[in-house]
């Protein structure tokens, strides 16, 4: 319930203030340790909140927040201090870098507000928003426009049918244009997309409710007072306010409605209302509410419409599950006496309790002093390998932020946090040991930035491994590489954004690393046929080694690997030793001839050589193996081969020049492009992976974040010979 306001039986735009209980914001405050349980799902609303970076959800969040009397004050982003941006590296960029609940209280309703960043590299924390979402508002600045990434977005959610309501925020920019912002709305979401209100035009804050024709006055600020809006206001919301009838009528099921709107009869309030709220409830109609968070202007109409219309968990299609056995199971509902699924949607580490487990039970009750049965599969290759087991949960914490206030129970449909279950890790299925289920991870992108880390001394390496091990665990974004070819460890990651936060939690974990240049995997072959003469004849101590053999090497298509052929006749190299040669230039090749990188795509065939009965060995013909192979190489002619990505670039049509441009100067082949909805394209070309090092970077900067791209690696090429000695 909103802190001295009365909320009648009427949504949105006809929320009655009632008399105040306490004059001033502050005294509206309620304990923000106490948190109290949910016993019906049908009491929670789990909310995400989705727009671009600057476009005010966190700072939506901290009034909404403080309206609803759950916190004293609104903190700032600027300064710090607000509930949801409580990680170091949020604040230090000012922004949100990670998903943050926060729960608030409403007319005997718990919503859950999910924050998340709005920023590109952070879109894995938006994912996991949206998996533990039942609805979403978008929330876009009234000065600003709205960026394609967003309008991805919406279409996700649309593909789905998650409820959506746009929020129009920040009225008090100094270049705020809320009706221009509501028409780039309508232009970028499509049908559906309506104003509730229109703020007023007086000088006092305010909006008008299009439905009601009233005035809502917050010129003393969080709570609105009911008036008459000016003459200038009538006739500004007559066009739209017809537009919003129509539109909620074209939604309804009653078919004669429209029929009798045209015919002029005037359809009631209540009709009207309970039409749009069943059309926002499952996903066809999408309402607009412009809000101001410093003067509270529509704070209370967007919680009231979160209770009114927006769907309970009851109404959410459950993620399938299977046995982590991968057998069918039944499908679940969201039933509190049900079998217990839950899953892990982010995972953080706190420095004073450690593990933090963000949960959505999405069936049966989660309760404190019970065993659970983890299971995580299909993210090996995240570096999240396969792992069920069983762990007891002590403690259940309802999240506010970063702090957690214990609660006794979680019921199917709310979030929770647990602690120090140890193998828990984003993405995980929580059950019962006596039922253990598994739910398949939802979608992550690819992480397409490399960033070589490298501990600064000795006594960093063992904080090194342990605090990386905890950030793979919870960052499904983030790829752990050990490169055995390059020595080093690379860590992929989402953007610069991204791998500043991973360096600096690095950092705050007490391992001081550096990072250096990315080295690309690179491998060499023989461009020519060569031949090469090894002789290893060596006399010490009374003990020998003889060994003489001649090879000839000559190249092989792309992708053939290695050959090794005898044609010894005579038996001049005995037939024991032949494999001795064979595992001495495989030893070589690995080893490398020029540049130290792995010798491929070569036949290498043995056609001669010596042995002494006495002094010959293994350890001998491997010796001349090797030589003759070295020997091959100062003879011959051998090249580096660099890898090969096929990319798959989607960027919008006004962007496709610059782009077709852009892989040419990389040296890039563009095999093609298609034409796919939306006004997009998809390129696919042929990229040196050492020209894609920073393309993730490069390519959001020319699309204007609008352009995202895959790569798979297909083959080795020869490098330039002007590029060969930045490398050998």
């Amino acid at each position: 319930m909103l802190a001295g306001c009365v909320i009648e039986d009427t949504p949105f735009d006809s929320v009655v203030p009632g008399e105040p209980v306490m004059a001033d914001k502050q005294a509206r405050t309620v304990d923000a340790g106490a948190a109290v349980a949910v016993d019906d799902p049908v009491k929670v609303r789990n909310v995400v909140l989705v727009g671009p970076s600057g476009s005010g959800k966190t700072t939506l969040t901290e009034a909404l927040l403080t309206v609803s009397g759950t916190v004293t004050r609104a903190g700032s982003v600027v300064e710090g201090t607000t509930v949801c941006d409580h990680d170091p590296a949020a604040v230090r960029q000012q922004r949100s870098v990670g998903l943050s609940v926060a729960p608030v209280t409403h007319d005997g309703h718990k919503i859950n507000l999910i924050d998340t960043p709005g920023y590109a590299d952070f879109v894995g924390e938006l994912r996991a928003g949206l998996r533990a979402a039942d609805a979403a508002l978008f929330v876009v600045c009234s000065a600003e426009g709205v960026d394609p990434a967003t309008v991805a977005i919406w279409e996700e959610c649309a593909a789905v049918g998650m409820p959506r309501a746009v929020i129009v925020s920040r009225l008090d920019h100094h270049r705020a244009d809320p009706e221009g912002e509501i028409a780039a709305c309508q232009d970028a979401f499509g049908a559906g997309v309506l104003p509730l209100y229109l703020p007023a035009s007086g000088p006092e804050p305010g909006l008008v409710g299009l439905i009601t024709r009233r005035l809502y006055d917050y010129s003393d600020g969080f709570l609105p007072r009911l008036g008459e809006p000016s003459p200038a206001d009538l006739e500004r919301l007559t066009e739209a306010r017809n537009e919003l009838i129509e539109g909620i009528i074209a939604e309804s099921e009653d078919e004669t409605l429209m029929d009798r709107y045209l015919a002029g009869e005037e359809i009631s309030e209540d009709t009207l209302v309970s039409d749009l709220e069943t059309a926002v409830a499952r996903g066809s109609f999408h309402p607009v509410i412009p809000v101001c968070a410093a003067t509270g202007v529509g704070l209370a109409e967007v919680l009231d419409g979160i209770v009114r219309a927006f769907p309970s968990p009851l109404e959410h299609k459950l993620p399938p599950v299977t046995t982590p056995e991968g057998a069918p199971h039944p499908e679940l509902s969201t039933d509190p006496d049900g079998p217990l699924a839950a899953e892990v949607v982010r995972t953080a580490v706190d420095s004073y309790v450690g593990r933090v487990s963000l949960v959505r039970v999405f069936s049966g009750t989660l309760r404190p002093e019970r065993p659970v049965h983890v299971s995580g599969h299909g993210m090996a290759e995240r570096g999240h390998e396969d792992h069920d087991t069983d762990e007891r949960v002590a403690h259940l914490y309802s999240p506010l932020g970063a702090n957690l206030r214990e609660v006794p129970y979680c019921v199917a449909g709310d979030l929770c946090a647990l602690t120090k279950v140890g193998s828990a890790e984003t993405g995980d299925t929580v059950s019962s040991p006596e039922h253990p289920l598994l739910m398949r991870p939802w979608p992550m992108p690819e992480p397409l930035l490399p960033v070589a880390v490298v501990a600064r001394n000795r006594s960093d390496e063992d904080a090194l491994a342990r605090n990386l091990s905890r950030l793979v665990a919870g960052d499904p974004t983030l790829r752990l590489e050990r490169n055995a070819e390059t020595a080093q460890l690379v860590l992929w990651c989402m953007g610069e954004a991204h791998a500043d936060v991973v360096l600096s939690r690095l950092r705050a974990g007490g391992a001081e690393v550096d990072t250096e240049p990315v080295k690309t995997s690179l491998r060499e072959t023989f461009a020519a046929p060569a031949k090469g003469h090894g002789r290893h004849v060596k006399q010490s101590g009374g003990h020998g080694q003889y060994a003489v053999c001649d090879i000839e090497v000559e190249p092989l298509p792309r992708g053939a690997g290695f050959e090794f052929v005898d044609r010894i006749v005579g038996g001049a190299v005995p037939h024991q030793f032949i494999p001795s040669v064979e595992k001495g230039v495989r030893a070589q090749l690995q080893r490398g001839l020029v540049a130290g990188y792995p010798v491929v795509d070569v036949r290498v065939t043995l056609v001669d050589g010596k042995a002494h009965s006495v002094d010959s060995s293994d350890a001998a013909f491997q010796t001349a193996g090797a030589l003759a192979l070295k020997e091959a190489a100062a003879n011959g002619r051998v090249v580096l081969l660099e890898p090969l990505d096929e990319v798959d670039v989607r960027v919008p049509d006004e962007y496709l020049g610059a782009v077709l441009g852009d892989l040419s100067s990389r040296r890039g082949r563009v095999l093609g492009t298609e034409s796919v909805s939306g006004g997009r394209s998809i390129v696919r070309a042929e990229v040196p992976a050492t020209e894609l090092l920073r393309y993730t970077t490069e390519l959001r900067s020319l699309s204007s974040g609008t352009a995202t791209f895959t790569r798979r690696h297909t083959r080795y090429d020869p490098m330039p010979d002007n590029l060969v000695a930045a490398h050998a």
